[in-house]
């Protein structure tokens, strides 16, 4: 059994590095398919990629429910690592996920199992955070949607493959919606809820 002091470390930083973290999150998010560096570090768990580690320090709290797919939670230093650090409570109902954790993507579960939000409450949404083998390197996908100049090709190696085809749903429950972060390594890309695929995909 894992104790506290044998977890991986969280920010040495904590402010400085979750400030940094964040403007990274805004900045993928204000230019969809862009690819954003993640300057600050922290331990990881295995099976945990060092942006997901800096994005929940950063988003995580006692308010957040967290939801981990089949290959986070079956790493039992995961759930402990995120409570100690976060306090964000582990939960085993997609539904009610303020974040999902998803180390195994091209397992992804049906995008009708994660919450949506409400026209009342649009926030109250599933933000998907997605461990994916590229984003460098892979099938194109060109999209369009605010924030983006016309449109953007991102190259990037994604499962599931029908990823984008799925967030199409996306159109019709707006403002409601999924909003997903790709991340491989220190980097990340976001799609908004409000990011339409062109082609590709």
């Amino acid at each position: 059994m894992t104790t506290v002091a044998e977890l991986p470390a969280g920010f040495a930083d904590k402010v400085l590095s979750a400030q940094s973290t964040f403007r990274s999150v805004m900045d993928a998010m204000a230019r969809p398919g862009s690819i954003q560096r993640i300057a600050s570090m922290a331990g990881t768990p295995d099976t945990m990629m060092r942006g997901t580690a800096a994005i929940a320090l950063t988003l995580f709290d006692h308010d957040t429910p967290v939801w981990l797919d089949g290959r986070m939670s079956a790493t039992a230093n995961i759930a402990k690592w995120l409570k100690f650090h976060t306090s964000a409570p582990i939960v085993a109902d997609s539904s009610i996920a303020g974040f999902a954790l998803v180390g195994d993507p091209q397992s992804l579960p049906a995008l009708d199992r994660f919450a949506f939000g409400s026209n009342e409450y649009p926030d109250r949404s599933t933000t998907l955070i997605l461990q994916v083998e590229s984003l460098t390197d892979g099938p194109t996908t060109e999209l369009r949607g605010p924030g983006i100049d016309g449109t953007v090709t991102l190259r990037a190696s994604i499962q599931p493959q029908d990823l984008f085809e799925r967030l199409v749903i996306n159109a019709a429950l707006f403002p409601r919606g999924i909003d997903v972060v790709l991340v491989h390594d220190d980097a990340i890309v976001a799609i908004p809820r409000t990011t339409r695929l062109v082609r590709g995909g």
